[in-house]
């Protein structure tokens, strides 16, 4: 008789913004895929659903089950509504979209089997496949993705990626605002299988738009019968990925299934992925339970890079994932503190006196690089057909104000000349609980008070759990909060439309007219289809966002390095979206 096959993979993510972007991403994306052991709770939670399957597994039967150690719990699972990057693991494995992606980060068909758009981009139309159904064997048609964009636009949603149709959508942002009705909306239900979306302006990416969990679709029966608490409860969270929830304990355990009514079921590997929360394991713990075969992955920082990093085992990675301090210019309410770092030579001046070096090469020591930009490098390239074609976007500026301790404190005294700020000054830098983020925000603390302490600055660090941060930072209740992101979709747009005046992801208050008129030309206005105006455009953006007024404080771009089994197979690493896709994921002797 073949022995069931259970495996401890234990994942820990630091926050990201959002990741995903992403997403990222990040998520805001942090530190980089990490592992965590389970408290004595969480690993009897897990320990107790292996010993459930091992007694219902046929005889002959090889059950492969995964688990994964979140390090923070999502603030929610509902993908018409949140962008954080705790919730992707389970967002990307229990959904599903129009279109996903392949190993290669390439757009794949999802549930659209095929697609097209008009010769001006501007009328996408997709064919989903027959006979798809939700988790509950119900039809899922075209019906159920306008429901859901709707649902997405509609205020009391409360979605926090609403701009992501908003912005492109015919009526999309009328709609929102109470001024057209559902049937003006430019997302149409042609038949069951055939769904029509019309854009305001030409929009060559929107391809990889529709990727995002904000356009997926959710069921309408299930929502409208629960309402927002549709997502607490297994029976009622009804999804149409290659997983299902099949126990939920929030703030403790998910435990996911393959979902026999996907639509690819027969190529899903895993029967199971199960899901432990448990906060601020350090790295040797991490590396600990991978080297006496307890866990199957973990990440490398400090030390333990060198020490294990030549191992035949350990992987290296490049990430998109840019991590920086968001610094509040105005959100909120309005302090001696924040008045003064409403002063672009007062944001550059903490720039610049900030090592970003140490942090990553002696905090993370694991291939991030120093970070004086946002758009991240070895990500976007220049448009075919342009004098641009294949120049990598990161070559065009390689930084902005780098370290230089006698220029900061020569921005800081003109600063607080030009502020009337005088005296004391104590900066809050607002951080998630998390072993690395302390360290990150250490460093930080030490290097602005070595630099800027001779006019009275002191910093502190201020700890707290994921979601506490998520919402001081949302409502404006900070002053310099460590965050980051992950790119949603392949193109510098990611990142830069979310510090346009008013955007959903502008947490800092910044507002630049001319910051704006670039974005939103080279987003959907008279630059969308002159792909090299666009792309000078987008130059110039990042250049005025950060090069002018440093409007946040880049510290640097993510890097991986992983102890990985070679048991682990088809575990890919995404360049947008997710990390990773549980679909496809195989455990082989």
């Amino acid at each position: 008789m073949k022995k069931k096959v259970s495996l401890l993979l234990a994942l820990g993510l630091f926050s990201v913004s959002a990741l995903s972007g992403c997403g990222g991403g990040q998520s805001d994306q942090t530190e980089p895929q990490t592992i965590a052991a389970p408290t004595t709770e969480a690993a009897t939670t897990a320990a107790e659903a292996e010993g459930n399957a091992e007694s219902e597994a046929p005889a002959g039967d090889v059950a492969q089950e995964i688990t994964f150690v979140l390090n923070n719990e999502p603030d929610g699972i509902d993908p018409t509504v949140t962008n954080n990057s705790f919730a992707v693991p389970f967002l990307m494995n229990c959904f599903e979209g129009l279109v996903t992606y392949d190993s290669n980060g390439e757009v794949v068909p999802g549930n659209a089997e095929s697609w097209e758009s008009n010769d001006d981009m501007t009328v996408y139309t997709f064919h989903l496949r027959e006979g798809l159904k939700w988790s509950d064997g119900s039809p899922l048609t075209a019906k159920d993705y306008v429901y859901s964009a709707l649902r997405v636009l509609t205020p009391a949603t409360t979605s926090q990626y609403v701009n992501m149709i908003s912005d492109y959508v015919v009526n999309g942002q009328e709609f929102y605002d109470g001024t057209a009705s559902a049937e003006d909306v430019g997302i149409k239900a042609i038949d069951d299988n055939t769904l029509e979306f019309t854009l305001k302006d030409p929009c060559a990416y929107f391809i990889d738009l529709v990727s995002m969990w904000v356009y997926w679709p959710v069921q309408e029966a299930t929502v409208e019968t629960n309402g927002d608490k549709w997502t607490n409860q297994a029976d009622t969270y009804i999804c149409n990925g290659p997983f299902k929830i099949t126990q939920m304990n929030m703030g403790e355990s998910m435990i996911l299934e393959k979902n026999e009514n996907y639509w690819d079921a027969e190529n899903v590997a895993l029967d199971g992925v199960d899901f432990v929360v448990n906060e601020n394991i350090d790295n040797n713990t991490w590396v600990s339970l991978y080297t006496d075969g307890s866990v199957m992955e973990a990440n490398l920082s400090g030390t333990n890079v060198a020490t294990y990093g030549s191992r035949p085992d350990a992987v290296a990675e490049g990430d998109p994932g840019v991590f920086y301090l968001e610094v509040n210019q105005g959100n909120g309410a309005a302090t001696p503190v924040t008045k003064l770092l409403a002063n672009a030579k007062a944001r550059k001046a903490l720039n610049m006196a900030i090592d970003k070096s140490f942090i990553t090469d002696e905090v993370l020591a694991n291939g991030s690089m120093v970070a004086d930009y946002l758009v991240p490098k070895n990500f976007a390239y220049g448009p075919e057909g342009t004098s641009v074609e294949g120049q990598d976007f990161r070559t065009t500026y390689e930084g902005f104000n780098t370290y230089n301790k006698e220029e900061a404190k020569k921005l800081w005294q003109e600063a607080m000349e030009e502020t009337g700020v005088t005296g004391p000054v104590d900066l809050e830098i607002l951080i998630q609980s998390a072993d690395s983020a302390i360290k990150m925000g250490s460093a930080i603390q030490n290097d602005v008070q070595e630099v800027l302490g001779e006019f009275g600055v002191t910093v502190t660090i201020s700890p707290v759990p994921f979601p506490e941060k998520l919402a001081r930072v949302s409502s404006g209740d900070y002053q310099l909060a460590l965050s980051g992101w992950s790119p949603d979709y392949a193109d510098p747009m990611t990142y830069l439309d979310m510090f346009v005046t008013g955007g959903g992801h502008n947490n800092i208050g910044y507002s630049n007219a001319k910051y704006d008129e670039l974005v939103n030309s080279a987003k959907s206005g008279d630059l969308a289809t002159d792909y090299e105006a666009r792309w000078n455009a987008l130059v110039e953006a990042e250049q005025i966002l950060l090069g002018e007024d440093q409007a946040l404080i880049p510290l640097y771009q993510k890097g991986v390095v992983n102890l990985r089994s070679p048991k682990l197979v088809n575990y890919w690493k995404q360049a947008v979206g997710p990390d990773y896709f549980y679909k496809w994921v195989d455990i082989q002797d």
